[in-house]
């Protein structure tokens, strides 16, 4: 998948070379930018975290203890700000039209998931592509109270980066060489990040189905 993306796209460095050029500099900048400028909802995450565990686990060269530290501070500052930019914004956010690099419709999604599940929403959302971008922005606009946002965005951001960072690095230490076939990993993380997503999908289409009106047969005549 990762020989793919850049295949498709090859100015744009492997998920490996950014953990190596950027260091913890460079995964600080993303992991605050995917969670909290709108823009950054295009922006590796889950596979961004596990790479850089398997290669503190690999090489030594990044301590896993100070990047889990680090990245909780990325994850959690740049939470805050997609909760100030929603509160700030409020309800103009919803009207804004759709770009290249707003997503309207990651917002609204996020925004109707958040109506069901409430403040859990926030720590859910850490677990899932483009929702963790947005969940916050939400909150915002909803005007959560902070403290209240505080507990849920401190309790994701701990239990998403500990959490990909740790598997990674316990990958590494467990399979000998699996940095090597490092794309199947990535592959394997994308894929269950989105199964929630791809599960309310296909409940969305089945019970748009089973609502479906049937089909009415012919009249018989008197």
């Amino acid at each position: 998948m990762e020989h793919l993306f850049t295949a498709i796209l090859p100015q744009l460095p492997t998920l490996k070379e950014i953990v190596i050029w950027g260091g913890y500099i460079g995964l600080f900048a993303i992991v605050f930018s995917e969670t909290g400028l709108l823009i950054g909802f295009f922006l590796p995450g889950d596979s961004l975290l596990v790479t850089a565990g398997l290669y503190a686990s690999a090489t030594g060269e990044l301590d896993p203890a100070r990047l889990i530290v680090l990245l909780i501070i990325a994850a959690v500052s740049g939470n805050a700000t997609g909760y100030l930019i929603g509160l700030r914004a409020g309800q103009a956010l919803y009207n804004r039209p759709q770009s290249r690099w707003f997503r309207r419709d990651h917002l609204i999604k996020t925004r109707e998931f958040y109506e069901k599940y409430g403040g859990i929403t926030i720590v859910m959302a850490q677990f899932m592509p483009f929702a963790r971008t947005f969940a916050p922005v939400v909150a915002g606009v909803a005007q959560m109270t902070y403290r209240r946002f505080a507990l849920f965005n401190i309790a994701g951001a701990v239990g998403w980066v500990a959490g990909m960072i740790l598997l990674g690095y316990y990958l590494g230490k467990s399979i000998p060489g699996i940095e090597n076939k490092i794309e199947y990993v990535i592959a394997t993380v994308v894929f269950i990040s989105i199964l929630p997503m791809l599960y309310k999908y296909i409940r969305h289409k089945m019970k748009k189905k089973g609502e479906a009106p049937a089909p009415h047969g012919p009249q018989s005549g008197s």
